[in-house]
């Protein structure tokens, strides 16, 4: 542990960001099961409300640094093209 001032301040700072980024984080995963799980059982609706929720958060995430703005990108991407592959074989408008 720190001994200085500023280094003991800067450790409780780290701890409260991990926290919040650990929140966040498990948000995300949680939100990215859902769509997933929405895709397995066909529901293009459920599918695409919840991508949309999820890929607001994952958005919110990389504004504010929590994830890499390419990570974000990337899973958002491999999301939607699962959900218009869904939405594309039940024929429902995407």
């Amino acid at each position: 542990m720190a001994n200085h001032p500023s280094a003991v301040k800067r450790h409780r700072q780290s701890l409260k960001k991990r926290a919040a980024n650990r929140e966040v984080k498990s948000r995300i995963r949680t939100l990215l099961r859902r769509v997933n799980e929405a895709i397995e059982q066909g529901d293009a609706e459920k599918a695409r409300n919840s991508f949309t929720e999820a890929e607001q958060a994952l958005a919110r995430a990389s504004s504010k640094k929590v994830l890499h703005k390419a990570n974000a990108a990337r899973r958002t991407g491999r999301l939607a093209k699962k959900v218009a592959k869904l939405t594309a074989s039940t024929g429902q408008p995407g």
